[in-house]
């Protein structure tokens, strides 16, 4: 994850059962991995920028897309998952998903260039939250199954 609009967003990821490194500053050193201990999310400081990422989460201005697909690529993610922190009409709003789309065919337009994937929407914690309670039920109907 390049920056996020709260906390919730490593969170419910993690709790999805998802791996989550998050680049908390501005340094190179300013990373985290978020992992559940017991129940919980904790975040423990890495340090250190991840080998590997299959998915790009970034809430940073579209004018830093360059940097965000160069950083996709040397970790060799697939997809750009971008949130814009806005509602229709640039209302902000930290779960908000909508860009103009001029600047969305742009956006589109260059990742498509480089060979990934782009997403803007949905809320990406909404899709965490599916995957969690998916794989609560998966988990639930395992545990029914005769042995």
């Amino acid at each position: 994850m390049i920056d996020w609009p709260s906390k919730e967003v490593p969170e419910l990821l993690a709790l999805a059962g998802l791996h989550v490194a998050g680049n908390d500053g501005p340094g190179p050193e300013d990373y985290s991995a978020y992992k559940v201990k017991d129940g919980e999310v904790v975040e423990h400081r890495t340090g250190r920028e991840p080998a590997r990422a299959d998915l790009i989460y970034s809430y940073h201005p579209l004018s830093e897309l360059p940097e965000i697909i160069a950083t996709a690529k040397r970790l060799g993610a697939g997809t750009i998952w971008y949130q814009s922190g806005f509602a229709a009409g640039g209302v902000k709003d930290p779960k908000g998903c909508w860009v103009a789309e001029e600047e969305l065919t742009l956006a589109r337009n260059l990742v498509a260039a480089a060979g990934l994937s782009f997403l803007t929407e949905p809320y990406i914690g909404d899709v965490a939250r599916e995957l969690r309670t998916d794989r609560a039920r998966h988990e639930t109907r395992k545990s029914k199954e005769p042995v």
